[in-house]
């Protein structure tokens, strides 16, 4: 198999493991209770069926699995903010400011302990370079994407484990959120921390084996807002996703010229810029009222459903063992951190509903923002507070910046410009600022009630 041929059959194969993983998922109670996504479960059926395990798959197949994500993250970010209306920074700031201000501790901590930990530790143990420490942000708040995303920058930065590391940081990171979270919850629910859920209901049954049976329960996933005798709506709305993309692409090459170091600069964080760039153009011109959010929410679940089957199916395990035991270590510290953050400090950052608001950015700081939503539906499964508004607004300041914006892009640049002594300090300032900013607003309360007020 060759060209266009091969690419389309291992898309298949991509396809058939998904469905592999949620037939087990299915089936599997232990993978209901943990929430496990279908995505990783088919991942690692391929994983297995590679060439590190069985080996049982053409090369083509496996070549072409590592291409994809680094492809598919493109179309993921650039459908992040479109058919999104983008509201005013006064509003934005009055009821997410909080939620960011937290988001941007834990971020820029994930930094601060990787880069803390290598210089200190793994570097003169294991001898690993100093852009290893970036790998905890990139998979844990980044996700599978940007690790796919970051390859080249990698590549071009003389480390090629660092994506394979990336990829396998991404993994463990989903595995904590959904196991993690959910342990925590349980325990949060025994103490009252929950607002619209206590002991005596327990986490609802939905969503285990993630099949809607019951036609009230269904809904529609898009809406048409244009004919299908003159286009296909989704077909519409993949030409604007096009568009963004093509708008990074163009910004891109001035990027690359801007120094010899950014060549190997990704694409992903631009076409997230170009989606806004659309968006914002396409209201004065009225053509956001044809814009379907579920529609471009389907295209980025699909190509993110995708990218990660393929991301884990194509890990590099000779890298991920080379480096098994500093990986290892700096897994440990990243759990702690977060585990930290969700413990001790969203009760003292997050004024109302720390708990739900909490465990949304633990998700999403660990796994991926569908994650962190998920585990919000568990606690507030009928959005009664008002986490999913303040976690989207946040997202909106956020995104830009860390888990797959400019500064996740440019960490290990960073890294190497600057030195990992002031890049920790960086890392610092930016911790402490936000968390100064928390106080100066009177967000902070070093001696909270935890027990939810309902």
């Amino acid at each position: 198999m060759t060209g266009l041929f091969s690419v389309f059959i291992s898309i298949c194969l991509l396809c058939i493991f998904l469905l592999a993983g949620k037939i087990l998922r299915v089936k599997i109670r232990l993978f209901q209770n943990i929430y496990l996504p279908s995505s990783i479960i088919g991942g690692f059926i391929g994983l297995l069926c590679g060439p590190f395990i069985l080996d049982i798959l053409p090369e083509t197949v496996t070549t072409t699995w590592q291409q994809i994500p680094g492809i598919l993250i493109n179309v993921v970010f650039a459908t992040l903010f479109l058919g999104v209306a983008i509201p005013g920074v006064r509003k934005l700031w009055s009821q997410g400011g909080s939620q960011l201000c937290f988001g941007m501790v834990i971020g820029s901590g994930q930094y601060f302990v990787g880069l803390l930990l290598t210089v200190l530790i793994l570097t003169p143990l294991f001898n690993v370079p100093h852009i290893f420490g970036t790998v905890l942000e990139i998979g844990f708040a980044g996700g599978h994407g940007t690790a796919a995303g970051m390859e080249e920058v990698f590549l071009n930065l003389g480390y090629p484990a660092g994506s394979a590391l990336g990829y396998m940081s991404a993994t463990v990171g989903i595995i904590v959120a959904v196991v993690g979270g959910i342990f925590y919850i349980n325990i949060a629910i025994r103490k009252g921390y929950c607002r619209n859920i206590d002991a005596s209901k327990g986490i609802p049954e939905f969503k285990k084996s993630g099949l809607i049976k019951n036609e009230s329960d269904r809904h529609p996933i898009a809406t048409a807002t244009v004919a299908s005798e003159s286009i296909e709506p989704l077909a519409f709305h993949l030409a604007i996703t096009a568009v963004a993309i093509l708008i990074g692409w163009a910004m891109l090459a001035g990027v690359k010229n801007i120094h010899p170091v950014l060549e190997g600069f990704p694409l992903f964080p631009l076409a997230m810029i170009g989606g806004m760039i659309v968006q914002v153009i396409s209201k004065p011109l009225k053509v956001d009222r044809y814009y379907d959010k579920r529609s471009f929410d389907r295209i980025l679940g699909v190509s993110l459903d995708l990218l990660v089957v393929a991301a884990i199916s194509s890990l590099k395990l000779d890298l991920f063992i080379a480096n098994f035991w500093p990986f290892m270590m700096l897994m440990a510290a990243g759990i702690a951190w977060v585990f930290f953050c969700l413990i001790w400090l969203a009760p003292r950052m997050l004024p109302v509903n720390w708990f739900e608001r909490g465990i949304t950015e633990y998700g999403m700081q660990t796994g991926v923002t569908a994650i962190g939503l998920l585990l919000l539906r568990l606690v507030d499964p009928e959005y009664k507070t008002d986490t999913a508004q303040a976690f989207g607004f946040k997202q909106m300041l956020y995104e830009p910046f860390f888990g797959g914006g400019f500064i996740t892009a440019t960490a290990p640049f960073i890294v190497i410009g600057l030195g990992i002594w002031y890049s920790i300090i960086f890392a610092a300032l930016i911790m402490t600022g936000f968390f100064a900013l928390s106080w100066f607003n009177g967000w902070v309360n070093i001696n909270p009630h935890r027990t939810a007020n309902r």
